[in-house]
């Protein structure tokens, strides 16, 4: 079973948002995990959950929620934090894929 994990983003600092981006990848390897997409956001075709508009999103994967779990809590991803929350508001959840 595949786990996917999805991030919706709203830019707030280009330039703390592209020192997170060079940097991420790195965590998500480490755990087995890749980077599967990454896009801009265009427009809701449907919003009934009236999700806050984002400019950005991610898609990751992982074999399986324990390692995407490990990857969000471990202490390689915690050191980003304090560039993720200059750079950005993140919508993160997982799925099964």
């Amino acid at each position: 079973m595949t786990i996917k994990v999805i991030g919706l983003i709203q830019v707030n600092d280009l330039a703390a948002f592209e020192e997170y981006r060079s940097q991420v990848g790195d965590t998500v390897a480490l755990y087995q995990g890749k980077i599967t997409s990454r896009g801009v956001f265009n427009t809701f075709l449907w919003n009934e959950l009236e999700c806050e508009s984002f400019s950005a999103f991610v898609e990751l994967e992982f074999s399986d929620v324990e390692r995407s779990q490990s990857w969000a809590n471990s202490p390689e991803y915690q050191k980003l934090l304090a560039v993720r929350n200059k750079a950005m508001k993140l919508t993160l959840f997982s799925v099964t894929g």
